[in-house]
């Protein structure tokens, strides 16, 4: 082997390993909470934040766990349990309408996230469904069912990993990405621990992963992202990193180095980059906290924030918006709100 040949695979060694720059030699990124970023009309408020986005007009989403009463009645007696809420926000924070009020699949918030057609998707826990709607909040699409005849599911059961079932039911979901053919995966990720795979019709495709820590399995898949070249990034935050994988669920690399990585996102354009939670466990701010920025071959370009409860500090963040690099949406459970953060 030459000496070019040999650099090259030096480097190439390098990359597969993670992170170039350490986490805790990573740069501060300065940057600012915007006060009062979103104006709840009177008597409305936020609970545990599962999911932020934003559209291309850059109105805000918000799935949240506000503890709204839903009643389940396909049981031996009706069973009461909080409920979930998803309202919109015109750009500059006003109270827009909520979306979908009292919906059969809102029970527990996990994620929304808006396509690059502006149709809006949220994932919910505990109805074990993804839901589409239009721009005009209009159901179009249903990825998963819910379970009638039990309260919520058997924990590791319902999906494709489990108890023979088919693998287009979920266990758990807690994300989902689209590729640039408009193919869809979801992070079904709790109580299975796999990605699945849709075409743009809703068809399954495949699936892949299991639990565990060895290469293409996962404690759990806490988020995801796809590229512009179709890789998928699955955010295994109980293995501490983020697994890359093809379109086709063949595994590439790991991103190791990032603590618990619960949140992530990526931005759009050619020169993308992930941002990735380092997120602390509800009720412990022992831990970081921090949100690293970094590019696609796991390069450390810097962090920022911590966690606590004041403004730009972080309370167990869910979400993170970054359809502009520099201007983020950071949903938290742990601290029930939204911030708009400015990045300098």
């Amino acid at each position: 082997m030459n000496r070019t040949n040999t650099m090259t695979a030096l480097l190439a060694t390098m990359l597969m390993a993670g992170p170039l720059i350490a986490q805790k030699d990573a740069p501060e990124i300065k940057f600012d909470s915007v006060p009062n970023a979103l104006q709840l009309p009177a008597g409305i408020y936020l609970g545990e934040v599962g999911g932020v986005a934003t559209n291309s007009h850059g109105d805000v989403f918000v799935y949240t766990r506000t503890g709204h009463p839903t009643v389940t009645i396909g049981t031996a007696r009706p069973f009461a349990h909080g409920g979930s809420r998803l309202f919109q926000f015109d750009r500059n924070g006003k109270f827009v309408r909520e979306i979908g009020k009292d919906t059969y699949g809102f029970m527990v918030a996990s994620q929304v996230r808006v396509d690059s057609s502006d149709n809006i998707w949220v994932v919910d826990e505990m109805t074990n469904m993804v839901i589409k709607f239009d721009p005009q909040g209009r159901v179009v699409m249903l990825l998963g069912r819910k379970a009638e005849n039990v309260n919520v599911p058997a924990r590791g059961g319902r999906g494709g990993t489990g108890a023979g079932q088919p693998t287009d039911l979920f266990d758990r979901p807690t994300d989902v990405a689209w590729d640039a053919a408009g193919n869809i995966f979801v992070a079904d990720g709790l109580g299975n621990a796999r990605v699945a795979k849709f075409d743009k019709s809703g068809k399954f495709v495949k699936s892949w992963g299991k639990k565990g820590t060895a290469t293409g399995e996962f404690a759990d898949v806490r988020s995801i992202a796809v590229d512009a070249q179709g890789n998928v990034y699955a955010a295994d935050g109980g293995n501490k990193r983020v697994q890359v994988f093809d379109n086709d669920g063949n595994f590439k690399t790991a991103i190791d180095n990032v603590g618990n990585a619960q949140a992530i996102c990526m931005t759009k354009g050619p020169n993308q980059v992930l941002y990735v939670s380092n997120s602390n466990p509800p009720n412990d701010i022992d831990r970081d906290g921090e949100i690293y920025k970094m590019r696609l071959d796991g390069t450390m370009v810097g962090k920022f924030g911590k966690a606590g409860k004041l403004p730009k500090e972080f309370g167990t963040v869910n979400a993170i918006d970054c359809r502009d690099e520099n201007t983020l949406y950071v949903g938290e459970i742990g601290n029930l709100r939204v911030q708009k953060l400015a990045l300098h």
